[in-house]
């Protein structure tokens, strides 16, 4: 069961006495406010707009360990599988993402095949890894000062994996060759179509916020361990 929460504007508290980590700011009015801390299952809202700032999920790291996983097993044959097949004048020709990276390095379009391998296939799986592997820090109790590094580079990657756009472009490229030949669609595509849902549906349940705060709190119960080894020793 959801339980909603509204938070209190900055402005009904003591400024000065919030550091900046005990602030939340709304993405759609801007809105400075103060962060509420949410149990398993309740999300903020914000008091202005309504926007829904801040969600705690239950069960989040293993919910997307799996989610993860799962799109690392859709990765290999959504790359390299067939997507599509042509069949034209007694030729077939079977299509996968990477042929067509190949295709254009060979047509003289080396700079569009390079972009096409980055954001197709390169940074997915880079994204992908980086959030594997910050999950297995969080669930395993790992190094949370590199897990939070991780997490920083995984958001300056995150809007150059475009699965997205070329999706639509293998859905253009289907519907302008349906009357040229015989169009089948091959087991890449339904892979692909996996790793895109895939995806979303962990972008959707690995929740930001939580994470940062996960790792906060697992990197200040290590600083205190390591003090308490450092006077043990």
């Amino acid at each position: 069961m959801t339980h909603t929460m509204e938070t209190p504007p900055a402005g009904e508290l003591d400024l000065a006495k919030l550091s900046l980590e005990q602030l939340l700011i709304c993405h759609e009015c801007d809105l400075l406010m103060a962060k509420p801390h949410l149990q398993d299952g309740e999300k903020a809202e914000c008091p202005r707009c309504g926007y829904e700032v801040d969600r705690h999920q239950p069960h989040m790291v293993q919910r997307s360990l799996a989610l993860v996983l799962a799109a690392l097993i859709f990765y290999l044959p959504a790359n390299f599988m067939p997507i599509m097949s042509l069949g034209l004048l007694g030729q077939k020709n079977d299509d996968t993402i990477w042929s067509a990276v190949k295709a254009l390095y060979l047509s003289d379009m080396a700079v569009i095949a390079l972009i096409v391998f980055l954001s197709s296939m390169l940074i997915p799986l880079i994204k992908l890894l980086t959030q594997l592997w910050v999950l297995l820090i969080l669930q395993l109790n790992g190094s949370a000062r590199f897990g939070l590094w991780l997490y920083r580079t995984y958001h300056h990657m995150r809007e150059w994996g475009m699965l997205e756009v070329y999706m639509f472009g293998v859905l253009v490229s289907i519907v302008k060759m349906i009357d040229l030949g015989d169009l089948s669609l091959g087991l890449g595509l339904a892979c692909f179509v996996g790793l895109l849902v895939s995806q979303i549906w962990l972008e959707a349940t690995m929740n930001d916020h939580q994470v940062w705060e996960m790792l906060e709190e697992q990197r200040n119960r290590q600083a205190v361990d390591e003090v308490i080894d450092e006077a043990c020793a």
